[in-house]
This record gives structure tokens, C-alpha cells and sequence, in this order.
């Protein structure tokens, strides 16, 4: 048995939300991304790295007939369905629990619709998380940031500031006790969850161009992006 087989990441890809800022009547996933829909190519692209055991993806019940449209997909990239939860904490609760059934050392916790994240970013993370138990994929801030206050506004050092995105790893005993202590308070993202147990948090720097397709501007812009991997 190899290393990465003894020490398995499950990767939970919520897809159980809405297209409400996407500005769609359904799943913004669905959407099509240079011939393929948003979550399949990140479906591909977690698929991509060596250190991926298993992908679970908690889907909402009024999308199942969709995606069983794509039954020879989801078997070729060994992509299981779960049920997805009103939230997204939810929908990781349920991914997390298939994980745990499977008995997984690490979970990473990944954004359905950030396609673009590298296989070197993937690995980069699941590597930090091996030895720190959570490690976060985050972004350096670029620009100038503004703190308001009641006499203004004051400038903001930005070097220690960043961003955080995803994958987001975690030792799955980790992530199972946070959720155990998460009671439905909310939290920003898992690592917050993890935070409030005392656990330290490693970041991993990562790429802007690991963008989160949120509103319809950020699907050229990631067409853009995924033509210029492809033509480099």
C-alpha cells in the first residue's frame, strides 16, 4: 500500500446551491465552461491530482434528475452523490460523513465552482495539511485596503492579508470534531469551525486565476483563463 493510499484525501464538492447571484433560475454549476458544465471541470481538475482517493459530491434532491444525465461521467472520475443540505455547512456535514464511513485521513474541502485551481495548488495544500492537520489555499491581497472608521478611514497593511479560497484540507477527525462543536454557529468557512477548537491554520499561498465563478463576468473571465492554459 502506497503513502497517499494509506494516508486517503476525500474530496467534498458541495454542489447544492442556487444561481441567485449568478443570475440564473437554476444551478449556476450547470452553466457551460468552453463545452463542459462548471462543476465537471472541476470535477476534472481535482481528478488531475495524484493525491485525490475519492470525490464526493452532495447535490441538491431537485437536481438528481440532472446529474443522472451524466452516470458515465461521475463512474469514470469515481464522483459519488450524496444529498445536499439548504446550507452549505450542511452539504459538507453530508460529504463529510460519506468520508468518514470511508474511513479517510483527510478531507479537502473544495468549491464546486473554482474550476481553475491547479493540480500544483491541490497538492501544495493536501502536503501543509499532512503536517499541520488544516491547511487553507488563500490569495494575497493586491490592492490597497481601507479600514472605515467613525473619524474616516485608515489604511490597512495588506502583506499579512489574504484572501482564502479552496481546497480546503483538513485531517477528517479534525474536521468531524469541529462539526461536532459547530452547534449552527455560523462561520465564513471551514477553517473558522476549525479555528474556534484552538487549532492552528496553515495557508498556502495560491493564484488569483483560482477564481470562484460567483456572477456572470467571472464565466468570461475563467473562459479566458482556461483558453490560455490550454494554449500555453
Amino acid at each position: 500500500m502506497s503513502e497517499h493510499e494509506h494516508r486517503s484525501v476525500v474530496a467534498i464538492v458541495p454542489a447544492a446551491g442556487s444561481g441567485q447571484r449568478f443570475g440564473s433560475a437554476g444551478n449556476k454549476l450547470f452553466a457551460d465552461l468552453a463545452g463542459a458544465p462548471i462543476w465537471l471541470r472541476t470535477i476534472r481538475r481535482l481528478r488531475e491530482a495524484p493525491s485525490m482517493s475519492s470525490i464526493v459530491m452532495p447535490v441538491a434532491q431537485s437536481d438528481q434528475s440532472y446529474f443522472s444525465g451524466f452516470t458515465q461521467q461521475l463512474s469514470e472520475l469515481d464522483v459519488h452523490l450524496v444529498n445536499g443540505g439548504a446550507e452549505r455547512w450542511q452539504s459538507v456535514q453530508s460529504g463529510l460523513d460519506w468520508a468518514i464511513n470511508r474511513r479517510a485521513e483527510f478531507v479537502a474541502v473544495h468549491d464546486a465552482a473554482r474550476p481553475l485551481v491547479t493540480v500544483e495548488e491541490i497538492e501544495a495544500t493536501i502536503d501543509e495539511a499532512r503536517v499541520a492537520d488544516a491547511a487553507i489555499l488563500s490569495v494575497p491581497i493586491t490592492g490597497t485596503v481601507r479600514r472605515r472608521t467613525s473619524q474616516g478611514s485608515t489604511l490597512v497593511d495588506r502583506r499579512e492579508l489574504f484572501s482564502a479560497a479552496t481546497p480546503q484540507v483538513f485531517s477528517t477527525a479534525l474536521l468531524h470534531e469541529a462539526y461536532l462543536n459547530h452547534r449552527g454557529r455560523l462561520a465564513t468557512d471551514d477553517g473558522e469551525l476549525v479555528q474556534r477548537l484552538g487549532k492552528q491554520v496553515a495557508t498556502v499561498v495560491g493564484q488569483p486565476t483560482n477564481l470562484k465563478i460567483t456572477h456572470p463576468g467571472d464565466l468570461v473571465l475563467a473562459e479566458a483563463i482556461l483558453a490560455s492554459e490550454l494554449n500555453s
